[in-house]
């Protein structure tokens, strides 16, 4: 019965971590040993934890583990169904591993579909045929990427703290892709191994080795223990380690198995002081394996993936529009991925064309240096109207209009609803009728054409050449006028899930470079509890009561980048509610609650870009020239100016004939309020742009 929010500040002070138990966190930590003193529900919950601390709580099957053996394996140990009607051992992998068997993983990745359809892509539209494994490992393209933290969508390398580290590191060599994946964990991150790391590769510092004889295995990662195979070379060097023995260490070191620990600690020891290493020099690096190589990692797995993270920057640094392509189609079923994907390929200068049912494939089609969006990603079509189309498509040709496409579909197949979605995401574009003009007419279009066979009419009987009004057909389009941006945009969400032909935030640029801190695409890599400004537009809301009754609401925040979920409450509810009906873009003001790759906001204020806008500028610059300022002119600009009478400063810039100018502060009575409407009639009177000041002096338009 304890509420949400208290369990969650309570889990929040026991440290991240491996190995951090409950009795230490309360040890450490002063709120917590406070709140185990007090009577009541707190105290019982702690005491309660402490007891099922360590318990067994379920059997779970290893995500990727699989066990082969030479006989049946019921000849070895016991086993049992799962939750799904698999085979699964009864014994841990550790225990697997002590009767004598091996346990394999199989890891199962989706970026190994990505590459194969870029290369078919590749070969479909410029006829190469890339061999993705005899790829240079030199490629100068492909390390400029990386070294410019260009990876998004690339395997491994996309987060944006690993972008960070590679504008950092700069890698050069494949080798340095290989560190890259085994640096970039909690245990490095947290300790001063990237540091030493960078430092080294740029010059930056001496490196140091523990013994000369170590430089062979630690050069590479610039006297680093990097690598689990670096200790187990280094207990073969320096103590006459056998392999199984160091493979044996390596796996205490990893496990950090401390009885284990201290039996190879004496071993270690021994072994580097009978091959002539000092006592004292000996310990030291045996705590240096011991602190290190407990974030060790295994470098053949490493470059495994180092190997894939490298073939997915070549293709995108060399084929990036056959990348994202089948980067989109992969990720198609997820929206924040396919968000993400559609604002990198803006980034990239990539077009992103709305699905067109004469050129859209399925997936996501490459049409001359352009991404033509899949038919099967909008919704209420599904996979059979998909197909019924394009086969229709390659055995009659493309379609000519709307009458000709409701004519030839299976209406079993392709219904009203899906004709509807095709229109609206601008598939239909190709007749070159307004969207608008299309969906009014489309239940008489559809009557039309099951009229067709009866009356023995022809699509030229109906329609007039370009398939408008007029002619002699008989049929024409209502004479309304095309959807405003605004509408054609949401009507596109509505059918696909994403807006591409544009953006409702495409118009503010300037105002979230200004005014936002963060993207919501790396939220989840800001600091807890920290304040941050997103600007984006409300997608979903949903209306909720605290146990008082006051109304809140939890909204779904979307940017280019991607969405998050924030928590509106009740008092922000109360002052903001118009705005969370708004299909405007807005400013979120609020704090970060982040934590394993998520993160949410907790708003504390919600505001339109006009009034931020406003709030900001403090002083505005209208630019005259001497010469050919009319008293008129002045007249009209004193009309607007009593008309917005507001608490912003106005002033004049006077530029002479023959150079220079002179500035012309206006009175206290002259002071105005700098809505867009105010600065647009203000440039339609001078006929250039005003300029706005803000408090540090900093100027814009």
């Amino acid at each position: 019965g304890i509420p949400l929010g208290e369990v969650d500040r309570i889990a929040k002070l026991v440290p991240e971590g491996p190995g951090v138990s409950l009795a230490e966190a309360i040890e450490g930590e002063p709120q917590l040993k406070q709140i185990e003193r007090q009577e009541g529900s707190m105290q019982k919950l702690l005491k309660i934890s402490r007891a099922l601390e360590g318990l067994t709580r379920h059997a779970s099957t290893h995500a990727c583990g699989v066990v082969i053996a030479d006989r049946p394996l019921v000849d070895y140990l016991p086993l049992f169904k799962g939750s799904r009607d698999e085979v699964v051992t009864q014994f841990t992998m550790d225990r697997v591993e002590q009767l004598g068997l091996i346990k394999f993983d199989f890891l199962g990745l989706k970026t190994l579909t990505v590459i194969k359809q870029a290369v078919d892509l590749i070969a479909r539209t410029t006829g190469r045929v890339i061999d993705i494994e005899k790829i240079p490992l030199d490629d100068g393209a492909t390390f400029k990427l990386c070294s410019e933290g260009k990876t998004t969508g690339v395997f491994q390398l996309e987060s944006s703290g690993m972008r960070e580290l590679l504008r950092s590191l700069r890698p050069e060599v494949f080798e340095d892709i290989i560190a890259l994946v085994a640096l970039y964990r909690p245990g490095p991150l947290g300790s001063n191994m990237v540091k030493d790391f960078i430092d080294g590769k740029n010059g930056r510092g001496s490196i140091r080795y523990p013994l000369p004889q170590l430089k062979p295995v630690l050069k590479e990662t610039y006297g680093v223990i990097l690598y689990q195979e670096q200790v187990m070379k280094i207990a073969q060097i320096v103590a006459d380690y056998s392999l199984s023995e160091a493979d044996e260490l390596r796996k205490a070191v990893g496990k950090k198995k401390p009885e284990v620990l201290a039996a190879h600690k004496r071993r270690f020891v021994d072994g580097a002081v009978a091959n002539q290493v000092p006592l004292r020099t000996a310990e030291h690096l045996f705590s240096l394996i011991d602190k290190f190589g407990g974030y060790g990692f295994n470098k053949s797995h490493s470059a495994a993936y180092a190997l894939i993270a490298y073939q997915t920057a070549y293709l995108k640094a060399h084929y990036p529009v056959e990348f994202m392509a089948a980067l989109l189609t992969q990720d198609m079923g997820n929206q924040d991925k396919t968000i993400k994907n559609i604002a990198e390929c803006r980034a990239m200068g990539i077009r992103i064309l709305p699905p067109d049912i004469n050129e859209s494939q399925s997936d996501f089609a490459v049409v001359d240096g352009k991404i033509r969006f899949g038919l099967a990603a909008v919704k209420n079509v599904g996979l059979k109207a998909v197909e019924s189309i394009i086969e229709e498509r390659g055995r009659g040709g493309p379609f000519n209009d709307l009458g000709d496409f409701c004519r030839r579909i299976e209406g079993a197949k392709v219904n009203r609803r899906v004709v509807e979605g095709l229109i609206e995401c601008g598939a239909m574009d190709f007749t070159g009728i307004h969207r608008s003009r299309l969906f009014a007419a489309l239940d008489d279009v559809i009557k039309l054409c099951g009229n067709l066979h009866s009356n023995q009419m022809t699509m030229f009987d109906m329609f007039d050449v370009d398939g408008n009004s007029g002619g002699g057909g008989l049929f024409s389009f209502p004479e309304i006028d095309e959807w405003d941006d605004r509408e054609k945009l949401r009507k596109e969400k509505n059918a696909l899930g994403f807006y591409i032909t544009g953006h409702p935030l495409d118009k503010f640029g300037s105002d979230i470079e200004r005014f936002a801190t963060v993207s919501i695409q790396d939220l989840p890599s800001s600091q807890d509890k920290s304040e941050v400004k997103v600007a984006g537009v409300i997608e979903k809301m949903k209306m909720k009561r605290t146990k008082k009754g006051d109304r809140m609401a939890v909204v779904t925040i979307e940017d280019l980048s991607g969405a998050a979920e924030a928590v509106v409450f009740p008092e922000l509810f109360q002052k903001a509610s118009p705005l969370l009906k708004t299909e405007e873009p807005l400013l979120f003001t609020g704090t970060v609650e982040a934590g394993e790759g998520t993160a949410k906001l907790l708003l504390q204020d919600i505001a339109t870009f006009e009034s931020v806008r406003q709030k900001s500028v403090k002083t505005v610059e209208v630019r005259l020239h001497e010469a050919g300022t009319e008293p008129g002119t002045l007249e009209r600009l004193a009309d607007i100016v009593f008309r917005y009478p507001g608490e912003c400063r106005l002033r004049f810039r006077i530029e002479h004939a023959a150079g220079g100018h002179v500035m012309v502060s206006a009175g206290e009575r002259f002071k105005i309020l700098p809505c867009d409407e105010c600065l647009s009639d203000m440039e339609s009177v001078i006929g250039k742009p005003v300029k706005c000041y803000d408090t540090n002096g900093n100027g814009f338009h």
